[in-house]
């Protein structure tokens, strides 16, 4: 990938987690990319081609870090690696920001719109259930599981990073 591209991607993901979809025109991410309008097109064929690429970068990294739990998390016991893996996604809001989750946000601005964009954010979200099963909980126990990150990941927007990461690990400790 060029230079060029990764700034448009790493710009964008930036603006539009931070301001919204909508809220953010193609002008301004050329312009804090530092890169020429042409520059985008050559790249991208539209807006929402940007925004599937930002969030399919996003998914990349998001999975990295699960990821690393998983090779790092030597352990068979499924509460002790339900914990590593709420803590893995509560490394992950600590890195990214805890400003809710970007496919949620993109789904919603997009309902009306874009049906690959919804579908991208939908298919995120049913990949982190499967990503979840892959590694030994059941349908119902990754469900569940996702649906704790879900809300650890709203609650962090409210009551700030370190609150709902305790009460993720206390509901994790109950649940598995």
């Amino acid at each position: 990938m060029s230079k060029k591209k990764q700034d448009l991607l790493e710009c964008a993901d930036g603006l539009f987690y931070e301001n919204g979809f909508h809220g953010v025109g193609l002008k301004r991410v050329v312009s804090e990319a530092g890169v020429a309008l042409m520059t985008l097109y050559n790249h991208f064929d539209s807006k929402e081609d940007l925004i599937l690429e930002v969030l399919s970068a996003r998914e990349k990294r998001y999975f990295s870090f699960l990821n690393t739990a998983v090779e790092e998390g030597n352990t068979t016991d499924k509460s002790s690696f339900a914990l590593i893996l709420g803590q893995s996604h509560i490394k992950w809001l600590g890195t990214e920001s805890t400003n809710g989750c970007m496919f949620l946000r993109a789904k919603e601005e997009y309902a009306f719109e874009n049906e690959a964009i919804v579908n991208q954010a939908i298919g995120h979200k049913e990949s982190i259930i499967s990503f979840l099963q892959k590694h030994g909980f059941a349908q119902k126990e990754a469900t569940q599981l996702a649906l704790l990150f879900e809300g650890a990941t709203s609650l962090a927007e409210v009551v700030g990073l370190e609150a709902a990461a305790d009460e993720l690990y206390i509901l994790i400790k109950k649940a598995f």
